[in-house]
């Protein structure tokens, strides 16, 4: 491992060990720039190399493409004493990979099977805010239980607008079939429109349906796989 080099330590979860990986910037002296707890907040700090590791051993992350040295500890060094911490969008591991790369990624988040481009969805705005405020792995985990609520709300909010769309596409179907009786087509012919767009919003809103449903499996498969660990 040298300066400017991205690692990390396995940390314990939830009490359970080796859970996940806690990622930061080698700065070559000793000292590592990561996003560390301080108190009540999470902040962008320079600890030593033990205060990082926990005396637990230390992995280097391997990148095929990577930029320049002075490039990465200018990254590091400009965000040190940053209180940005965000479980789902700049955790420690999308802070080190941004510093190595350009680019804010966190492999392991997305490999809990955690959809996270639903995760902007309205619903999950409160899931989001609440996130930000997170320091600390247990309050991470409770945060993620926390989705499988709001879930249910979303799922039931769509739910009803779906209901209420497909009411709609039935009322003006049967306007459409009276303009027809009636011989009036250009009547006939705008209600098959609004009936086409409001078949349109129900397949969206279907869609928006089954990945809710499938954001709630994968929620419930990494919460039994952290049960069967424990």
């Amino acid at each position: 491992m040298a300066r400017a080099d991205q690692i990390y330590v396995l940390r314990p979860l939830a009490g359970i060990h080796g859970v996940y990986q806690h990622h930061g910037i080698d700065c070559g002296d000793g000292t590592v720039i990561h996003y560390r707890k301080n108190g009540d907040e999470a902040l962008v700090a320079r600890t030593s190399f033990d205060t990082f590791s926990w005396g637990r051993p230390v992995q280097l992350v391997g990148h095929r493409v990577a930029d320049p040295v002075e490039v990465v500890m200018g990254r590091a060094e400009s965000r040190l004493g940053e209180q940005q911490y965000d479980l789902f969008f700049n955790n420690c591991e999308h802070f080190a990979t941004w510093c190595k790369t350009g680019r804010a990624e966190s492999p392991q988040l997305t490999n809990f099977g955690l959809p996270l481009e639903q995760l902007n969805r309205p619903e999950f705005r409160r899931l989001n805010q609440a996130s930000r405020h997170t320091t600390s792995p247990d309050q991470a985990l409770r945060t993620f239980h926390q989705a499988m609520a709001d879930i249910a709300v979303a799922y039931q909010a769509v739910l009803t607008d779906q209901q209420a769309t497909q009411a709609e596409v039935e009322s003006w179907r049967r306007v459409a079939y009276l303009a027809l009786q009636r011989h009036r087509e250009d009547l006939a012919r705008a209600a098959l429109h609004r009936k086409w767009q409001a078949s349109q919003r129900v397949e969206t809103l279907t869609a928006q349906l089954g990945q809710l449903v499938e954001l709630e499996l994968n929620l419930q498969r990494q919460r039994d796989r952290v049960d069967l660990q424990d």
